[in-house]
């Protein structure tokens, strides 16, 4: 679903405080001409002040991110750090919210900082197969495969590796990971 998001009337920066992102539009100058002062036969003409810029008014042509940014319309950008992206309208900019993972239900701390939320804290578990387990504990999960819950929340799992039988008929018994040779 997608939302509307408008800044109220007067929320938008005094037009000389807006910048353009790249690529820029070379902006109107208005030309301050003031004559040269000299103080004296010998000095040097003091230098005109620097030329004013006087950009346009953007409001209601366009949209203005967070730094006074301003897009055109149909141009795609996101308000600030922590926003969806959205589309720049004549009726304002249009950000789509995107399907976000959920987050952990023992997630205490969240990450706002990114479209979508993110867990912040580190997780001092693991969970596997439907099971919890603590950080570094070691846990089997078959006769062959013994697994460890990593401090970055991960599982590792490894499987053994078993000899090669010398018999020509190997059994495997319920509770061995390697299959045996009964018949010598």
């Amino acid at each position: 679903d997608a939302c509307w998001v408008s800044a109220p009337p007067g929320a938008l920066p005094p037009p000389l405080l807006l910048r353009r992102r790249p690529p820029p539009q070379t902006p109107r100058l208005a030309s301050v001409s003031r004559p040269a002062v000299r103080a004296g036969p010998e000095s040097e003409p003091t230098p005109e002040p620097p030329e004013e810029y006087a950009y346009p008014d953007y409001r209601g042509k366009g949209c203005v991110d967070e730094s006074g940014f301003v897009y055109a319309i149909g141009e795609k950008f996101a308000p600030g750090p922590s926003a969806c992206p959205c589309l720049c309208t004549e009726e304002g900019p249009l950000c789509a919210q995107p399907e976000c993972p959920r987050l952990h239900p023992r997630c205490i701390h969240v990450d706002t900082s990114q479209c979508c939320p993110q867990c912040k804290e580190r997780k001092n578990y693991c969970e596997f197969r439907g099971k919890t387990y603590q950080t570094l504990e070691e846990f089997v999960v078959s006769p062959c495969e013994r697994c460890r819950c990593e401090a970055s929340g991960e599982v590792l799992c490894a499987v053994s590796a078993c000899p090669q039988t010398e018999c020509v008929d190997p059994v495997y018994e319920p509770d061995q990971c390697c299959p045996i040779c009964k018949n010598g």
